[in-house]
């Protein structure tokens, strides 16, 4: 299915970090809102299995489940890893020279998985790329409203967080995708993008004067039109020249 951009305001803010009981169910069982979000998890302090791997390592069908106080962790690498370390992996199958791998670590309460899953979203796929590490994982959602807090959350333990693609149900090839990494901006580019987005700054007709957005902000007019119009620049160059993949290669 055709992934579609990455739009700032796609990721809408959230309180974060509650957990799964405490989390309002927002629509199980509605159809045409669901969406597929991919993110990508910058050198998060508790990425799952990177200590089992190699640099440069790429493993996927990553999992993790937790029994009691132990944590049993499983993922597929391409050819033999070392078996070395303090918590070495063990091959339990192997085809075509690709290896499934499983090991007992413990417990990792700021894996993302542990995070995400918390909220009560199933994470639907991992895969993790070391050196500098990263975890990449799919959530499937029933509208795209609870992915602010899921962002929040993950952010929350240390790492850095990117929406490298969002597809909505229903989507056909009219989408052109294009992945924002909204790295691109600095802290102040995105705090005044996104307030005047949230201010209606960019609606029809007009809901927030840029004076409005300033004054909400912190800053002078004039200095929210210039970080307003590099944000834009941005933006807009990322949609012409097309992004990138932020775990190194697609899939």
């Amino acid at each position: 299915m055709p992934e579609s951009p990455d739009p700032v305001r796609s990721v809408p803010s959230r309180s974060s970090g509650a957990p799964a009981s405490n989390v309002r169910d927002p629509g199980y069982g509605t159809s045409g809102d669901g969406v597929r979000a991919r993110l990508v998890a910058h050198d998060p302090p508790e990425c799952p299995v990177v200590d089992a791997l190699p640099d440069g390592t790429v493993a996927t069908d990553v999992r993790a489940i937790t029994l009691d106080d132990v944590t049993i962790e499983q993922f597929r690498v391409e050819g033999p890893i070392p078996s070395d370390g303090s918590a070495p992996a063990a091959p339990v199958f192997e085809v075509d020279g690709a290896r499934v791998y499983r090991r007992q670590v413990e417990p990792r309460d700021a894996c993302p998985y542990r995070t995400i899953e918390s909220l009560g979203y199933p994470v639907a796929d991992a895969t993790v790329r070391t050196n500098p590490d990263r975890l990449r994982v799919t959530v499937h959602l029933p509208t795209v409203e609870p992915l602010g807090g899921i962002v929040d959350a993950v952010e929350s333990t240390g790492a850095t967080v990117t929406l490298d693609r969002l597809t909505h149900s229903g989507d056909h090839e009219r989408a052109d995708p294009v992945v924002v990494d909204r790295r691109r901006l600095t802290d102040r580019q995105r705090e005044v993008l996104c307030a005047a987005w949230r201010l209606g700054y960019f609606s029809y007709p007009r809901e927030a004067s840029a004076e409005e957005v300033a004054e909400a902000v912190g800053i002078a007019r004039s200095t929210f039109a210039e970080h307003l119009a590099a944000a834009q620049r941005r933006m807009i160059g990322v949609v012409v020249d097309g992004g990138t993949d932020a775990i190194g290669h697609d899939g």
